[in-house]
């Protein structure tokens, strides 16, 4: 029997919400509150939808994590759109396999550290905001690259990139710091892609068309 474990410690509450959801939450229910006393029913209305929205959107669920060692989780809620293997790319020295992972805006946006290891690097591009859907936007748009290094050696690169609509990045991990599979690192808000880079002989788990849950889902064992 497959082993699962928790890499977090599991929210208090039935319906967590991550915290950069808070400000954007006050500010919508702050403008519906105003426009219930000012009896503007319909704009009142939509602002409640609206609240309600941004609090679906920002849920942060507590996932249980496969334990089976070298195996490489998603790190993102999402719809595979792109599974390829690359000769040459700027996040992998030498040839690897590249998993590309498309979030809606109905999806889970907090994102999940893929495997055990230690951080080793960290890089910040600025860019443009094309559809996070499109090829271009691995590179063209703004994103956040972030290296992890397993205990035997092994490097994975995963990129954070921003969509037409996502214009914010937050990582929340650093240099030299040690994570664990499954454990929560960041988000992008608003709809946005993740791109993973694993080594040429990986085994993969996924398909392009496969819906993938953050922290739970095999994307790969590492060989």
């Amino acid at each position: 029997m497959e082993k699962y474990g928790w890499s977090d410690r599991p929210n208090p509450v039935a319906f967590p919400i991550e915290r950069a959801g808070y400000a954007f939450i006050f500010a919508a229910a702050f403008v519906t509150a105003v426009m219930a006393l000012l009896e503007l029913t319909v704009l009142a209305l939509v602002g409640l939808s609206a609240t309600f929205f941004i609090c679906y959107f920002f849920r942060d669920p507590d996932r249980v994590v496969p334990q089976q060692d070298n195996l490489v989780v998603s790190p993102a809620d999402g719809k595979i759109v792109a599974v390829a293997k690359m000769a040459e790319n700027p996040y992998y020295d030498g040839s690897c396999k590249k998993i590309s992972i498309f979030m809606s805006i109905f999806n889970v946006h907090v994102n999940r550290i893929p495997l055990d290891g230690d951080i080793k690097r960290i890089r910040y591009y600025p860019g443009k905001f094309f559809s996070a859907n499109l090829d271009k936007a691995s590179q063209a748009n703004e994103h956040n690259a972030v290296w992890v290094e397993t205990k035997n050696g092994e490097q994975v690169c995963f990129v954070q990139i921003a969509g037409l609509i996502a214009r914010r990045i937050i990582c929340r991990v650093q240099e030299g710091d040690p994570v664990k599979r499954g454990q929560r690192f960041g988000l992008i808000c608003f709809g946005s892609r993740l791109d993973v880079y694993l080594p040429e002989n990986t085994d993969l788990k996924v398909a392009v068309g496969d819906r993938v849950k953050a922290g739970t889902t095999a994307l790969g064992e590492l060989a």
